[in-house]
Parts: C-alpha cells; structure tokens; sequence
C-alpha cells in the first residue's frame, strides 16, 4: 500500500500538470528516485531529495507529507 508521501508526491505532481520524467528534471534528482517514491519502494526518502522535490512542485516539505 502506498503511503501518504508517495500519494500525495504524485497528486501534487499530477495537479502540476507534469510527468514524472519533467518531475526529476526539475528536481535534479535521477528519474527513477521519482518512481521508487511514488511507488512507495524508497518509502524512506532524504531530506534533501524532499526539498529538491518541494522546490520542484512549489510546495513546502510539509505539504508533502498533509493529510
């Protein structure tokens, strides 16, 4: 089952408009560190991998993780 993170990552990156590719380019982050966190098979993301992806999406870290 996917957690909160994973969801909410892809619905933020959904609602952008976006495709997981575009995501990882925009973050600076290799295309498949995007799809194992959506995915929930990294379910353990760094802190800077988070703020890469936030900055990436106009959020806020915290918003990642709202329920």
């Amino acid at each position: 089952m996917a957690s909160k993170l994973s969801d909410n990552i892809r619905k933020l990156r959904k609602k952008k408009g976006i495709s997981q590719d575009r995501l990882s380019k925009e973050a600076n982050l290799a295309l498949n560190t995007i799809v194992k966190i959506e995915t929930d098979e990294n379910s353990n993301p760094t802190a800077e991998t988070l703020q890469k992806i936030a900055k990436a999406l106009g959020v806020s870290v915290g918003d990642l993780f709202k329920q």
